[in-house]
């Protein structure tokens, strides 16, 4: 999906209350069809069947597909099913079998670890040899790390290298970009290559990208332009002008193509809020050297000879210095929370090595598939061609989805990735993510907890809800080839109706609204340093094309 270059915060305020007024609309009517309503509008059938049917009897499916499974949680028992062995484009739902065989294949404890090493002698505080910066897809290192990684090396002593930085990213291949990735996201933030060595702008963790932020100048001027981090990797062409308060903004920010030239284009009105974009560069390897040397150069260490990239560190080179990510199971927190495309890509190379020897998308979503296979999915009638989602090729029906989410719950690791799942209408932007605007105001609020999923003309929500008698039921929700901007309500009626019900008995109950659970106010985005780490949820700053 190509999202909107830039949105206004009053426009996304409106959307958000068309969708809630749409959704609460859907939600009574529901209710209200299994409570005595009146006639003239209720189901074909009665109880949770009845229900469901009538909830996809909504026009914005007409000519659409519709793939729809209810298990119970503890039995496997399905107590719904609505074409579940189609198959359908999961987009971001193709999280959920990279993640689990993440936890399962590499471990809730591990961590990626970016390394400084050296070559030759060193005396006097000179090297006489190379420095080797060598990654092993670390999707969450900072300009940060690297400066730390910097002072450590001032700290052992260098001052000089003769020879040559050398920029090690050999731990993955050099496919950067996902099969049938749309040409047009190339700069879009959720399209970023891949790289063993890369860099993230800030703690949204979108590695390969770096933050450009626009504002207003005096009329006629060019607008001021600020990168995140400071790097001279990109270069700046502002074509851009500032003009009279309360003309249009029309501001937009691109890379252009093959290049790491991001070309700042159209009018900013005066008074006008920045612009903030978040744009991919071109070779994440080379970006992440960059930083690299200008933080060796602050800290006093001079490298005299060229950064070269894409060459294996010798096994005779000796450490100098390291950092490690957080833990997996930590990890998991921006990655689904975010639905981060670039960590499931890394993630599905860094799973193809550990299985294989072999960094390449091939490699890891081979493994991913063995260990589908291994939990009892059948692999024969899905299709898994990228890591996230992104790649319109993924083809994986509803009923494979609720195989593997009831299959995983008895893992070691189930519950470090439960709590990484995006919950409904929950406020804090740590533990809501995607679902943190939906379905508030309803009994599945504060307890669905689900994956979502989204591509042009594809939507989907899969994960576990807690029914009206305390019954986990676990979902998948998969909707295609709708031309209606969103079904997101649609969706959120299934969940809210399973969440209703005592599944059990057949029956829809009745739920009181809870003003506790109210929607959270609309808000561009919140202040990361007030927040875990390693915690974000999708940041309504920017578009959701894939959450």
């Amino acid at each position: 999906m190509r999202p909107v270059t830039r949105t206004t915060q009053t426009r996304k305020s409106s959307a958000a209350r068309a969708t809630a007024l749409g959704l609460a609309a859907l939600l009574v009517w529901t209710l209200h069809a299994f409570t005595g309503a009146p006639a003239g509008a209720g189901p074909s059938d009665s109880g949770l069947k009845g229900a469901i049917d009538e909830i996809l009897t909504d026009p914005r499916l007409d000519g659409a597909a519709a793939g729809v499974v209810v298990a119970d949680a503890s039995t496997g028992a399905v107590l719904y099913r609505r074409d579940g062995g189609d198959r359908l484009m999961p987009a971001s739902n193709t999280k959920i079998p990279t993640s689990v065989a993440a936890m399962a294949l590499l471990g809730p404890d591990h961590r990626f670890r970016t390394e400084v090493l050296a070559t030759g002698r060193r005396h006097a505080g000179t090297l006489r040899g190379d420095l080797y910066l060598r990654g092993t897809g670390d999707p969450t290192t900072l300009a940060a790390d690297y400066d730390r990684l910097a002072a450590r090396v001032a700290a052992a002593g260098i001052r000089h290298v003769t020879g040559r930085l050398v920029a090690d990213d050999t731990r993955f291949d050099t496919h950067r970009l996902g099969r049938s990735w749309a040409a047009d996201d190339e700069s879009s933030y959720y399209s970023a290559q891949i790289s063993a060595l890369t860099l993230a702008p800030d703690t949204d963790y979108d590695s390969g990208t770096v933050i450009v932020e626009a504002a207003p100048a005096s009329p006629g001027a060019r607008p001021t332009v600020a990168l995140t981090p400071r790097t001279g990797y990109v270069r700046v062409d502002n074509r851009a002008t500032t003009v009279a308060a309360g003309r249009p903004d029309t501001l937009t920010i691109e890379r252009a193509h093959g290049t790491n030239t991001l070309v700042v284009r159209g009018e900013i009105p005066v008074g006008a809020s920045p612009t903030k974009e978040w744009i991919t560069v071109d070779e994440p390897t080379g970006y992440a050297a960059a930083v690299f040397a200008d933080a060796l150069a602050a800290h006093g260490v001079r490298v005299w000879g060229p950064t070269r990239l894409g060459l294996p560190t010798p096994a005779s080179a000796k450490p100098v210095a390291a950092h490690e990510s957080m833990p997996l199971r930590q990890l998991m927190h921006p990655f689904m929370k975010l639905s981060n495309n670039m960590h499931a890509e890394a993630l599905t190379k860094a799973v193809g090595h550990r299985v294989s020897g072999r960094g390449t998308w091939e490699a890891g979503l081979e493994a991913i598939d063995a260990y589908l296979v291994k939990e009892g999915v059948d692999t024969s009638g899905l299709r898994q061609a990228d890591g996230s989602g992104l790649s319109r090729m993924n083809l994986i029906p509803a009923q494979r989805l609720t195989d593997l989410l009831l299959a995983v719950q008895d893992a070691p690791w189930f519950a470090d990735w439960y709590a990484s799942l995006p919950v409904a209408c929950a406020p804090d932007r740590a533990v809501g993510g995607t679902l943190r605007r939906r379905m508030c105001d309803t009994p599945a609020a504060l307890n669905a907890r689900a994956k979502t999923g989204t591509l042009t003309g594809a939507s989907a929500l899969s994960g576990y809800v807690t029914d009206a008698a305390g019954r986990r039921l676990v979902y998948s929700v998969v909707l295609n080839n709708h031309l209606a901007a969103s079904v997101k309500d649609i969706e959120d009626a299934v969940v809210v109706t399973l969440a209703s019900s005592d599944t059990a008995a057949g029956e829809i109950r009745r739920a009181a609204p809870r003003p506790d659970l109210r929607a959270p106010a609309p808000a561009a985005s919140l202040p990361a340093a007030s927040l875990p780490a390693a915690s974000l949820e999708c940041t309504w700053h920017k578009p959701e094309p894939t959450c």
